[in-house]
């Protein structure tokens, strides 16, 4: 017999033994990978038991899976709907509730524990703790928040893990009503804008002067456009700007920004019936931060968005009323800057003599490493911030005056009051409840009301005491001097011209006083305004195309005016061309469109020529990130003598055209570097995208799992489809975020009302409804938010919870 022949038939037989071995535990793995993510998916069918529960409740999801929850009480609907909640969003949930605590580096690590010093240190879960302990246990309110805490909990112990709690190593916690109000104070806190902004403005008065402040529009001259109602030298403090628009810019639960509304009235719709539009403009991340739920009960019914971990919803709409929310964009948070007592750093200045800072000790867990043991201070105005931010030591304490941990805290109560009202005048009483965040609480009925109010404990200075400035906190002549009135607050309730609305644009003056803030420019506000006035047949259609309209009514004639100050005579075929294609453009921020790609590129360099030689690189780039930058470009181009023109660093005085011809030059070259020759290929899709980021999905191997997209987007900023960016030197602008919901509520077709999600409903990565909707999103399409019980049945999965025995 042939030896070599053998043993090569013996090492064959092994080799295949081998390969078969292989092939099968291949096989055994992905049978248990595909047993294991079908276990992790939600449960959308069959039955299950909850503890708590008074009768058989049915939850119906639809193919969207938005859960319609049918219950005999309030009661068990608010418990199944907590159990619902958390099998789709508890990662969120968990996140959402670790902010304000200073609790993510138990999780993250070290990484996070900048964004825990600075929330533990400001107040946040000290003022919930003041507000739980006056909550009346026998409320509605209170009963109803804790069976939805009883849902969750529920989900919690029985329930299947999130994938990510595994991946971080989560440990589970009961969710508590304490929950609850540190999630309302971190978007409390989210939707300011003063800690970004007060600091800023004072390092530039004092290296500057006031002089250059004129051009920057604090004083509200620039909002032109406004909402209709019916009735000393302190130093490089830029540190406390740079430092919380670092952290809100890393945390990873997005800020809340910005948004639309608009209610039509009986008299300007088709149908002679009311028809709301909303549309929150938020940070996106993934999941998005709204999901959808309908609860029907024999005696209620609400369909809404509700927040991870919050049991009323903030957006919501029955067969008898709507409502929703833009940012009042109102100021709400003062800076005042403390003087210590002379070799006693723990005592500061009053108006009657010197006073102790109160001191709290808080312990911050961080994972795989020793705990960190932090002090912090706070005087009679608020918290030091030189204990929470970097880079602030050894200079003068600096106090932040917070009006949402200064006042009563009623916002489980209003929420609830939003939801459960039964005319216009209880939802009115609802909304005074709120005395931080700043909102415009937007509302319509199936009795033809439109109104809106402007939420905030409003407050006033001294005369003179400008608020955007950080203030003197010795001598008590920058104190608040009086907390106005409800009334004062700005408002209109069916006024006469047919719809209220709001863009987060500055409100008209009441009693002669135009309320400071933080407002937007007047682009998306007039666009608004200039679409509804003309126009008296709206419906559903019409205002589905308005709410993703693309175009501003402003850059045209910004852009006349930055052509009209370049020499034309002299210009290079391509940026002939690209005068050409600015020229015929009216305003669209359509993917395929050239001109935004280059109206961006040049108002971007227009902006760093501008300022950046006065402001330097770092303030720069977090000054064209604030509302600041947004609301000069329109104004400050006219202005022929404004003092930032000159570029302090040549020894020549430019001009307003020797800036925006150079800008115009550089902007041109840097798009045929980046993108080529030929300007028709310069499309704004190539540089306008949008990813819908998990906070897991930064590591690149889990990039493509957790993330959605990216996709080519339109719209930009404020335009009504605001889909947002910061600007930066590599010409491409990644958006940060938009309409985190598109909502159509039509009265005279209520059970066809119209939304989207800016990707899907459910936080699990497994799940269909992760990513469903994001492609109708991005092409401005809508799906019904169905009110229709025989509808919903033909369209749902069933799944019926029992109680326990």
């Amino acid at each position: 017999m042939n030896r070599p022949f053998v043993y090569t038939f013996l090492n064959m037989r092994k080799i295949k033994k081998i390969l078969l071995v292989l092939l099968v535990l291949i096989v055994a793995v992905g049978i248990g990978l595909f047993a294991y993510i079908f276990h992790l998916k939600p449960k959308y069918g069959g039955e299950l038991e909850l503890k708590n529960l008074q009768k058989e409740t049915t939850v119906y999801f639809d193919d969207f899976g938005v859960p319609h929850i049918y219950a005999d009480s309030e009661k068990d609907a608010m418990t199944a709907l907590g159990y619902v909640h958390a099998q789709e969003r508890l990662w969120q949930m968990e996140l959402l509730r670790r902010i304000a605590p200073g609790r993510l580096s138990e999780i993250f690590g070290s990484v996070a524990l900048k964004n825990d010093t600075f929330f533990s240190g400001i107040g946040i879960e000290e003022a919930s703790d003041k507000a739980i302990s006056k909550l009346d246990k026998n409320s509605q309110s209170y009963q109803l928040a804790m069976a939805y805490l009883d849902g969750i909990n529920q989900y919690l112990e029985e329930g299947t893990t999130p994938l990510e709690f595994t991946l971080v190593g989560v440990k589970k916690e009961k969710f508590t009503i304490k929950d609850i109000y540190n999630i309302f104070g971190y978007m409390s806190f989210s939707f300011a804008m003063a800690q970004k902004t007060d600091p800023f403005l004072t390092d530039i008065r004092s290296k500057y002067g006031a002089a250059y402040l004129k051009d920057l529009g604090i004083e509200g001259e620039f909002n032109t456009t406004q909402i209709k109602s019916s009735k000393e030298n302190l130093g490089e403090y830029t540190s406390i700007a740079k430092s919380v628009a670092a952290l809100l810019e890393k945390s990873p639960i997005p800020p809340f920004v910005g948004s639309n509304s608009w209610v039509v009235g009986p008299h300007k719709t088709k149908s002679g019936k009311v028809i709301f539009a909303n549309d929150p403009h938020i940070g996106f991340s993934q999941p998005g931060t709204w999901y959808e739920a309908h609860l029907v009960t024999p005696k209620y019914e609400i369909y809404g968005c509700y927040l991870a971990g919050t049991p009323f919803p903030l957006l919501a709409h029955n067969r008898d009323y709507a409502y929703g929310l833009t940012m009042f964009e109102n100021d709400d948070i003062d800076f005042y800057q403390e003087t210590n007592k002379k070799g006693d750093p723990d005592q500061y200045q009053t108006p009657t003599g010197f006073s102790n800072y109160e001191t709290i000790k808080k312990t911050i867990k961080v994972k795989d490493t020793s705990d960190v043991v932090l002090t912090f201070k706070s005087s009679r105005h608020g918290p030091v911030m030189n204990d929470v931010l970097e880079h602030l030591e050894g200079k003068n304490p600096i106090a932040m005056s917070w009006v949402y941990t200064q006042q009563p805290i009623q916002i489980l109560d209003a929420i609830y009051g939003l939801s459960h009202a039964k005319s216009k005048d209880d939802f009115r009483k609802a909304v005074q409840l709120v005395a931080a965040p700043g909102l415009n609480v937007m509302y319509g009925d199936a009795k033809g009301n439109v109104a809106w109010w402007a939420t905030g404990k409003l407050y006033k200075h001294n005369k003179g005491v400008n608020s955007f400035f950080i203030l003197d906190g010795a001598s008590g002549k920058d104190d608040i001097t009086e907390y106005l009135d409800f009334s004062k607050n700005p408002s209109a309730e069916n006024p006469n011209w047919g719809y209220v609305y709001s863009a987060n644009n500055q409100p008209e003056a009441v009693d002669g006083y135009l309320y400071p803030g933080y407002y937007l420019p007047e682009d998306r506000a007039k666009r608004i305004s200039g679409l509804l006035d003309p126009k008296s047949d709206w419906d559903k259609e019409t205002i589905s195309k308005m709410i993703y309209d693309n175009t501003s009514a402003v850059v045209p004639a910004t852009v006349e005016n930055l052509i009209a100050n370049v020499n034309t005579n002299s210009l290079s075929a391509e940026e002939k061309q690209a005068i050409t294609v600015l020229k015929s453009w009216k305003g669209s921020h359509n993917v395929a469109d050239v001109a935004p790609t280059i109206y961006n590129k040049w108002i971007y360099l227009y902006l760093k020529n501008t300022f950046e030689d006065e402001m330097g690189e770092d303030n720069f780039n977090l000054f064209v990130g604030m509302h600041l930058a947004k609301q000069i470009i329109a104004k400050q181009i006219k202005n022929e003598n404004s003092v930032w023109w000159d570029n302090i660093k040549t020894n020549t005085k430019e001009t307003r055209s020797d800036i925006v011809s150079k800008s115009f030059h550089e902007a041109i070259a840097a798009l045929q570097k980046q993108l080529g020759n030929q300007v028709s290929d310069w499309n704004w899709g190539k540089v306008h995208t949008v990813e819908h980021e998990h906070p897991l999905g930064k590591i690149g191997a889990l990039r493509k799992l957790f993330n959605v997209g990216p996709f080519a987007d339109p719209g930009s900023n404020e335009v009504i489809n605001n889909q947002f960016f910061s600007f930066s030197s590599d010409g491409k602008y990644d958006v940060k975020g938009g309409p985190s919901t598109r909502r159509i509520v039509d009265f005279s077709d209520i059970e066809n009302s119209w939304s989207i999600l800016p990707t899907g409903q459910s936080g699990n990565q497994f799940g269909k409804h992760y990513n469903d909707q994001a492609e109708m999103y991005n092409a401005g399409k809508f799906r019904k938010m169905k009110m229709n019980k025989e509808e919903i049945i033909k369209t749902s999965t069933k799944l019926v919870l029992k109680p326990r025995k």
